[in-house]
């Protein structure tokens, strides 16, 4: 299975990116999908993640409200739209995809290869 993220970029403070992941050579609807991102010198951090059929959803705390998960199971892809971006949302952002149940904190299958995003205030 590979996957491949797209959407990073520089944006201003306040704006907005969608970030989406295509997943290849595998079944993508058989996968809980996750973001994941990682700033300079901090640990990797949860983002969201989304279930088999797009009906469950999870947030870190520091996206609530201003980041909203999705899937499109004909298109193999998931997606994460930003908005209202703050500086310390600047990082590298990963999908991540599970191909079975337990938390995103524990085994994760399959990494994208990473997409950077740039706040400026």
């Amino acid at each position: 299975v590979q996957l491949q993220a797209s959407g990073g970029g520089a944006v201003q403070a306040g704006g907005s990116l969608r970030l989406s992941c295509v997943a290849s050579g595998g079944t993508f609807n058989s996968y809980r999908m996750g973001w994941f991102r990682q700033a300079p010198g901090k640990e990797r951090e949860l983002v969201a993640t989304i279930n088999w059929i797009g009906m469950s959803t999870y947030y870190g705390d520091s996206v609530k409200g201003r980041f909203t998960i999705s899937r499109d199971n004909a298109k193999n892809t998931v997606y994460l739209q930003m908005n209202s971006l703050k500086p310390e949302d600047t990082a590298v952002y990963y999908c991540a995809a599970k191909t079975n149940g337990g938390s995103f904190y524990g085994v994760v299958n399959y990494w994208g290869q990473g997409t950077l995003v740039t706040v400026s205030s």
